[in-house]
C-alpha cells in the first residue's frame, strides 16, 4: 500500500504547478495542504454519451458494463441458474412469473446507471402497472413502476425508496418510453455494533432529483417497516419480476472511493487515516530530499527536508533541514559584491519559506537562520519595491 501511495503521489509531484509552502498547511483532518502540488490528480474518464428514445448511450470509460443489450451473461437467476428473462433489441425484459435476476458480480458503493420502459399498453393501476424494483445489493429496493397519471401510496411511487422515502417529485415519462436512473448508493458502515456513518441514497429519475441524500433505514420493503443496520461489504444488483414485462437497457456502475470512515482517499478524513497519508507524503519528500544532497547548492534538500516537516514531525529531518539552513547562511556571510547581488531572489524565497514555517509554528520566529536572512535583505535593500 505504501509503495502504491508512494507511487502516486511522485506521480503528482512531478505534475504539480504552483509554489510550495503556499496554502494552509495539512491538520487533524486534511492530508494536503490547500493547493497541495503533492495531492494525487484525479484520474481522467471519457465522459459516456446520452441516450435517445431509439438507442442507449455510451458508459464512461470507466464504468463496469452489467448489461449492454446483447446477453445476460453477467446475470443469473435466483439460485444461480442462468437468467431467464428475454433479449432483443437491445433490452431484457421481464419474464412474468420467471424469478427476479441478480448479477454474478457483487460489489458495493457505486454509481449506477439503469433505464427502462414500463409496458406500453397499460393495464392494471396502482401497484399493478409496471412493477418491478431495482435493489442494490439485493436489499435496498428504489421503485420502478409506471407512476404516469397513476395513483398509488406515496413510498410505493416510481423513485421511491420503497416503503420508506417517497420520491420528491414525479418526473416520469408516459408508459412505453424510456426513463432514466442515476443513483448514488453508499452504504451502512458499522463498527463494533455501532453505527459509523447510517448510509445514504441519493437518486436522480429523468435528470431530476427524487432522492436527496436520504439516510438509510434498512432494506425498506412491503407492508413492513424495517430499521437501521449493517449491511454486507459487497452484494449483487437485482431486478425484480412483479409480474409485469418491464423492459431494461444500458446498466453500468462505477465504483465509489472509501469514505472518511473508512480511511477514506482524500477531503475531509478521520484524524488517524489523514496522519497515515501525512506520513507517506513526508516519507516521499524525506527521500526525494535525500537524493538532493549537494553542497554547493543546499537549498533544495534544505527546501525538501522543511516540507517534509509540514506532513510529519520527524527529529531526524528537523536536524538536517536546520543545519542545511545554519549552513546556507554562513555561506552567504562568505559572499560580497556582484556574487551576493546573484542571490537576492534566492535569499528572499528563503525568507518567505521560514516565514511560512514560523507562521505555523514549524519553526521559532526567533530561529537564527531566518533572523539573519531578514536581516540580510533589511541590509541589501532587497525588501524594496522596485519603482
Amino acid at each position: 500500500m505504501l509503495t502504491s501511495v508512494l507511487a502516486v503521489s511522485a506521480a503528482a509531484q512531478a505534475a504539480a504547478v504552483g509554489p510550495r509552502f503556499y496554502g494552509d498547511p495539512p491538520d487533524d483532518h486534511h492530508a494536503w495542504a490547500v493547493h497541495d502540488g503533492h495531492r494525487p490528480q484525479p484520474k481522467a474518464v471519457t465522459p459516456g454519451t446520452f441516450s435517445t428514445a431509439d438507442q442507449a448511450g455510451r458508459p464512461p470509460s470507466d464504468a463496469v458494463v452489467l448489461f449492454d443489450g446483447t446477453d445476460l451473461s453477467k446475470w443469473q437467476g435466483d439460485k444461480g441458474a442462468p437468467a431467464p428473462w428475454l433479449v432483443k433489441e437491445g433490452f431484457m425484459e421481464v419474464l412474468p412469473g420467471s424469478g427476479q435476476i441478480r448479477t454474478r458480480e457483487t460489489f458495493g458503493d457505486c454509481q449506477l446507471h439503469l433505464e427502462f420502459a414500463t409496458p406500453r399498453q397499460v393495464e392494471g393501476e396502482g401497484q399493478g402497472r409496471g412493477n418491478s424494483g431495482v435493489f442494490l445489493m439485493g436489499q435496498l429496493e428504489i421503485q420502478v413502476l409506471d407512476s404516469y397519471q397513476n395513483v398509488t401510496y406515496a413510498d410505493g411511487h416510481v423513485g421511491a425508496y420503497y416503503g420508506i422515502n417517497p420520491p420528491l417529485a414525479l418526473p416520469v415519462r408516459p408508459p412505453g418510453e424510456w426513463q432514466v436512473y442515476d443513483i448514488v448508493f453508499r452504504r451502512p458502515i458499522y463498527k463494533d455494533g455501532q453505527v459509523v456513518d447510517p448510509g445514504y441514497i441519493t437518486v436522480f429519475l429523468n435528470g431530476v432529483l427524487v432522492q436527496d441524500h436520504t439516510p438509510l433505514e434498512g432494506p425498506g420493503g412491503h407492508m413492513g417497516r424495517t430499521k437501521p443496520g449493517p449491511f454486507p461489504a459487497k452484494g449483487p444488483l437485482s431486478l425484480q419480476d412483479h409480474g409485469n414485462p418491464t423492459r431494461f437497457r444500458n446498466i453500468w456502475y462505477r465504483e465509489l472511493p472509501p469514505r472518511p470512515a473508512e480511511g477514506g482517499t482524500d477531503g475531509w478524513l478521520t484524524p488517524e487515516a489523514a496522519m497515515a497519508k501525512r506520513q507517506e507524503t513526508a516519507a516521499m519528500l524525506r527521500e526525494q530530499a535525500a537524493k538532493l544532497a549537494d553542497p554547493a547548492n543546499p537549498v533544495p534538500e534544505m527546501f525538501g527536508w522543511f516540507e517534509s516537516l509540514v506532513y510529519a514531525p520527524d527529529p531526524g529531518a528537523q536536524a538536517r533541514a536546520e543545519q542545511l539552513a545554519a549552513a546556507y547562511v554562513q555561506g552567504l556571510k562568505s559572499l560580497a559584491g556582484e556574487s551576493l547581488a546573484a542571490k537576492r531572489d534566492e535569499v528572499r524565497q528563503v525568507r518567505d519559506v521560514f516565514r511560512y514555517l514560523a507562521r505555523f509554528k514549524y519553526l521559532p520566529e526567533s530561529f537564527p537562520p531566518k533572523v539573519a536572512v531578514e536581516q540580510l535583505i533589511r541590509e541589501q535593500g532587497w525588501d524594496q519595491r522596485r519603482r
